[in-house]
């Protein structure tokens, strides 16, 4: 299990002027704490230093502890703000965690089992790449796993279909959503195949 450490440092020039400086000159990245029982808390964190935590998936959906200035705390991604071009993180957004608070995080999607479906001629759409869950710190899943093994052209899997770890509640279920997460459809004629065809 890794464990994940951010350093961060606690911001008081705040503002969109502020956070823009922060950017350009310091290479930091603005970012706010929320939720526990204590005020929302505006923190600046070393760009290159979240860039390397993200670069491993499983810290979307794992907790870090939080280092503000020799305070430790542990808190989870709560939303990310990137850039449209460049794609790096420009704001972060983070939820304390709190042992016996049930919390709300986004947990990656691992989808096995693919190559049964394209064995009997099958194109397979993944149809989201995560799912927002809710359950205790203790019970937060690393990942969500989703096999494709027995499905066949023209199957659908919904998030009603799949098991979720002991626990865990997926949000949009919750809220009577039952979305599609991964499809199995016919593939498409290639067109030089129709061009063979009409000869």
């Amino acid at each position: 299990m890794n464990e994940f450490i951010l350093n961060a440092e606690v911001r008081s020039d705040l503002g969109k002027g502020a956070s823009r400086r922060l950017r350009r000159l310091a290479s930091l990245v603005p970012a706010v704490v929320y939720g526990g029982d204590k005020a929302p808390e505006s923190i600046s964190m070393l760009a290159k230093e979240i860039a390397k935590l993200l670069e491993n998936d499983a810290a979307y959906s794992h907790i870090i502890s939080l280092n503000v200035g020799g305070t430790k705390q542990n808190v989870i991604i709560k939303a990310l703000q990137r850039h449209p071009a460049k794609g790096h993180v420009l704001h972060a957004d983070f939820v304390r965690v709190v042992a016996g608070q049930k919390l709300t995080a986004i947990v990656p999607v691992h989808f096995v089992g693919e190559e049964a479906p394209v064995k009997k001629g099958g194109e397979v759409s993944h149809v989201v790449a995560e799912i927002e869950v809710t359950c205790l710190p203790k019970d937060l899943p690393e990942f969500i796993e989703v096999d494709l093994s027995a499905m066949e052209i023209g199957d659908i899997i919904h998030l009603s279909d799949i098991k979720a770890p002991k626990g865990v509640e997926f949000v949009a279920l919750v809220h009577g959503d039952d979305k599609a997460v991964a499809n199995v459809h016919a593939p498409r004629v290639a067109p030089e195949a129709e061009e063979g065809a009409a000869e």
